[in-house]
């Protein structure tokens, strides 16, 4: 019996400490992000340092696109025309990203999401924990880059 209570209380718990995530808040996805650190289905964490590859989203109101950029010396970003079409859905088990390329097609939940970081976690039950990430300018000797 007390077992069973236990349990109860720990899913209430952590069913309402997850953020509910509003249209409004897709927003927050527009712009350049690094992966953080990637917490796999057992728990354990692979903790990334200085990224070369980030994700540029670019999402107006439910879809937009993802795009891997590579960060230059002089604080701007080198890109490809290689993307992916994303789309945003909302349902009763969470907000979703749907990702679409000529090749795949696929899908990750968006866990939480505010102005510096967010995680996603995908079928394989990995978690990707996003930080924004800002220009790196290693040539200009600390004038700002735009």
């Amino acid at each position: 019996m007390k077992n069973t209570f236990m349990v109860l209380v720990l899913s209430i718990l952590f069913v309402s400490c997850k953020q509910e995530i509003k249209p409004a808040d897709i927003a927050k996805l527009n712009g350049y992000w690094e992966i953080e650190k990637v917490v796999f289905d057992k728990g354990e964490e692979k903790a990334y340092g200085m990224n070369e590859n980030f994700d540029y989203f670019q999402i107006k109101g439910n879809k937009g696109t993802r795009t891997k950029v590579m960060a230059q010396l002089n604080g701007t970003f080198l890109t490809t025309d290689t993307f992916e079409d994303v789309s945003v859905r909302f349902s009763d088990k969470g907000t979703f990203l749907d990702y679409k390329t000529d090749y795949a097609k696929w899908s990750e939940e968006l866990i939480s999401i505010s102005d510096g970081k967010f995680v996603v976690k995908n079928d394989q039950n990995k978690e990707y924990h996003y930080k924004k990430a800002g220009p790196v300018n290693l040539m200009k000797d600390g004038e700002e880059t735009k």
